[in-house]
């Protein structure tokens, strides 16, 4: 993705090609509305959830939702969240979850070491 990053004049922001890329994360979200998708968070989270609607800044909300808490001495914990909304400046990674193969994991057998947060 290519940004600009020149003044206009010294009274206005910095110019970025900020509306081709949310132009571009719109349309890649409307594909994903009323699926189920799997959201990492900056911080280090995973929430599973169907998609129901996003806005320019990519707040996201969910529905029937919950978080899946990984550990490395016991399975995978979800908590459940239900309707929920995620902030866009919080969103790392969003993926469509496949349902088919998801119901077939055996979360109480998952072992694995929580995600870290992310660094700038």
């Amino acid at each position: 993705m290519k940004f600009a990053s020149h003044f206009y004049s010294r009274n206005q922001p910095v110019r970025l090609e900020h509306n081709v890329f949310v132009k571009e994360m719109s349309t890649a979200l409307e594909s994903y509305i009323n699926r189920t998708v799997a959201i990492i968070t900056s911080d280090g989270r995973m929430i599973v959830g169907t998609l129901k609607g996003f806005d320019q800044t990519i707040n996201l909300i969910l529905d029937e939702s919950h978080e899946r808490v990984f550990s490395s001495t016991q399975g995978v914990e979800q908590v459940v969240l239900g309707l929920y909304i995620v902030r866009g400046d919080n969103v790392a990674v969003i993926g469509e979850i496949d349902e088919e193969t998801d119901s077939a994991l055996d979360l109480g057998n998952i072992r694995a070491e929580p995600l870290n947060s992310v660094v700038h």
